[in-house]
């Protein structure tokens, strides 16, 4: 069974969100950047794979330059969402694993059959 999902750019909008800040803030304000890391493949690696957390950290190491008391609640909800978004990709795209492979759906029984009697 195909869906019909007519969604399009909004849903490639969204998914993006964070890479899309990330890369605004990344080109604004270079400083607030190279204050946080201090190496190019961090914030490179944080970009592909980690995106809310990498942009929640850098906001939240600028001022007092360390982590403390509340900051940690809100990278640990931003790790959070980066498995969250991670996991819905992977729920979403379920359908495109082929049948036989671990994780697929069953296949479905052929249109021509009747269904089963109900007892």
């Amino acid at each position: 069974m195909r869906s019909n999902n007519n969604s399009g750019c909004l849903t490639a909008f969204i998914s993006s969100f964070s890479r899309i800040m990330l890369l605004m803030v990344w080109i604004a304000r270079p400083a607030m950047m190279n204050a946080t890391f201090s190496t190019f493949i961090l914030p490179c690696l944080g970009f592909m794979f980690l995106p809310f957390t990498t942009l929640m950290y850098v906001f939240l190491m600028q001022g007092v330059g360390t982590l403390q008391g509340l900051d940690w609640l809100w990278l640990f909800l931003a790790v959070l969402l980066d498995i969250a978004s991670i996991g819905g990709a992977g729920a979403a795209n379920r359908n495109r694993i082929p049948a036989g492979y671990p994780g697929s759906y069953p296949p479905e029984p052929p249109a021509s059959e009747p269904p089963a009697p109900q007892q």
